[in-house]
């Protein structure tokens, strides 16, 4: 399958990274060192239709292709992570609803979302069911106006600030997680919802990550996407997809520190020459642009595959996810030994962008993870079963 940029995408590239530059890149240091959510970079992105970008025209959206999405989140990771997640997490929370949602749900929260008027989260995880998704506990007992749900979500990124939370709850205790989930809309201002405790992280430092608790939350039934049960596979089916901007993510953040490192090498002079110009550091840059340029054309050939709806797309999202997380783990490693004793004080970026770069090997599935969904394709298209 063959896949090429258009003129259209270098000029959202170029659009988005002097946004970027202008007036995002200012802000990175102090959301990390504040650990605040920044406010008016979402109103920002909003403003230039930059939250809309994976919704349909005709509720608001952009409609932007896989490749356009990629390159909006490559491109602001590039400048900050942690604002990357606005448009990266309201296109997660929301995919539920767009795959799985009916015309009314649709039209009544999509719109909302495209515009940057509210903000979605999507609460799959739960203290004892990360990697595991089928180890769900939260319960979904019907009763005479709905649903009541009962439990607790776990590492909920924006789960503290957004409007509407889509929830994954047991249905059917007895048919186990598989079979037995479903999926809600939750609007966060319902009674018996709330946000007891935000996590203390690393990296991406701006952006809450939340535990959720649902007390007896009443939902309506016509807040259940799709019907009882089918709640795994529509997460699965999310999360087959959404993963995709977290390689775009990973390929923005080693971008980041590459062009950090860079910009440091050319500049320092030791030794009388200039860093740049030892043979070691330069075998050192070559690698960190290879493996940066090979993850972004992995994650822009994904993307292809999910516009298409291919039957293997989650081989290609987890690969892509693999290549893209490992390299800008690796790459911002270098970059902050480039730089010395320099990259690892807050005066510099990489430091940051190094510490921000871990999560992309840890969340919507861990490393290892996709390397199992990567070898039970593989060994699918074998012809052999995959132990569990």
């Amino acid at each position: 399958m063959t896949y090429r940029l258009t003129a259209e995408h270098d000029e959202l590239r170029a659009f988005v990274r002097q946004l970027a530059d202008e007036r995002i890149a200012p802000r990175a240091a102090e959301i990390d060192a504040k650990a605040e959510f920044p406010w008016d970079l979402k109103e920002l992105l909003a403003e230039h239709d930059l939250l809309g970008t994976g919704f349909e025209e005709r509720y608001g959206g952009t409609a932007l292709d896989g490749i356009g999405q990629c390159i909006v989140a490559e491109e602001i990771a590039r400048a900050d992570a942690t604002t990357s997640l606005i448009p990266i997490v309201q296109k997660l929370g929301a995919l539920p609803i767009v795959l799985a949602g009916n015309d009314d749900q649709k039209d009544r929260y999509l719109p909302r979302l495209a515009s940057g008027e509210w903000l979605a989260a999507f609460g799959l995880t739960e203290a004892g069911a990360g990697s595991d998704v089928a180890a769900l506990r939260m319960r979904a007992t019907r009763t005479a106006d709905g649903y009541r749900l009962t439990g607790s979500k776990r590492f909920i990124t924006h789960g503290s600030i957004a409007n509407l939370v889509t929830v994954f709850a047991l249905t059917d205790p007895d048919a186990g997680g598989k079979k037995g989930t479903s999926a809600f809309i939750v609007e966060t201002d319902t009674p018996g919802f709330s946000v007891p405790r935000l996590e203390h992280k690393m990296g991406i430092r701006g952006s809450p990550t939340a535990e959720l608790v649902l007390e007896d939350v009443v939902v309506p039934e016509v807040n259940r996407l799709g019907a009882e049960g089918d709640g795994f596979s529509i997460a699965l089916a999310t999360l087959d997809r959404s993963r995709l901007s977290i390689a775009a993510q990973a390929v923005g953040i080693a971008s980041g520190a590459l062009d950090a490192a860079m910009a440091y090498a050319v500049d320092r002079q030791q030794f009388g020459s200039r860093v740049a110009e030892f043979e070691g550091i330069q075998f050192m840059l070559a690698d960190m642009a290879a493996g940066t340029e090979a993850a972004r054309q992995l994650t822009y050939a994904a993307a292809a595959r999910v516009d298409l709806g291919a039957d293997d797309l989650a081989y290609w999202t987890s690969t892509a996810k693999i290549i893209a997380g490992d390299n800008a783990m690796r790459v911002t490693t270098d970059a902050v030994q480039v730089l010395g004793g320099y990259g690892y004080v807050t005066e510099y970026p990489v430091e940051r962008m190094m510490r921000d770069a871990k999560i992309t090997q840890l969340y919507e599935g861990t490393q290892q993870i996709q390397r199992l969904i990567v070898a039970r394709q593989l060994l699918q298209r074998a012809g052999v079963s995959a132990r569990r």
